[in-house]
């Protein structure tokens, strides 16, 4: 890939098949029973998570996207506004060529855009390839949780 070559732009209702086969890559337990709803509902304008998609391209061909969201809490955040990197990926080709700083670099852009002061984001605590991802973009770890629920 050139740095020529990639662009990245807001995701249209004709990227809603790229965006979905990358979505079963990232969020692969999820299915298409959460994936393509929230898709069709996300270019309806009936959602609000995610707020913003970004795809990246390499020439015609979709290489990453990234979801974005504004949450009014993130941990360690001080502001009530905060921009949330929701959910990254890049093909697995196309990793460690700088598709996943340009992702984020768009998408700190959006969210200065927005008004945002903080870009927050998470991982889950195996995943040490992301955390050492977030790292080097410049992101500071700020906590580490188990979250739980329980059925009433």
């Amino acid at each position: 890939m050139s740095p020529t070559a990639l662009s990245i732009r807001p995701a249209e209702p004709a990227d809603a098949g790229v965006w979905l086969e990358m979505r079963r890559a990232l969020w692969p337990e999820e299915g298409d029973g959460t994936h393509a709803p929230e898709i069709d509902q996300y270019f309806a304008g009936t959602i609000n998570n995610p707020l913003e998609v970004l795809i990246a391209f390499d020439g015609r061909q979709a290489v990453g996207f990234v979801e974005l969201s504004i949450r009014n809490y993130a941990e360690d955040c001080v502001t009530d506004r905060v921009a949330y990197l929701e959910g990254w990926y890049v093909v697995p080709e196309q990793r460690r060529r700088g598709v996943g700083r340009a992702l984020v670099a768009a998408a700190e852009d959006w969210a200065q855009a927005q008004g945002c002061t903080e870009f927050g984001s998470d991982a889950v605590l195996d995943n040490l390839t992301s955390a050492v991802a977030h790292r080097a973009l410049g992101f500071e770890e700020t906590a580490q949780i188990r979250c739980f629920k329980k059925l009433l």
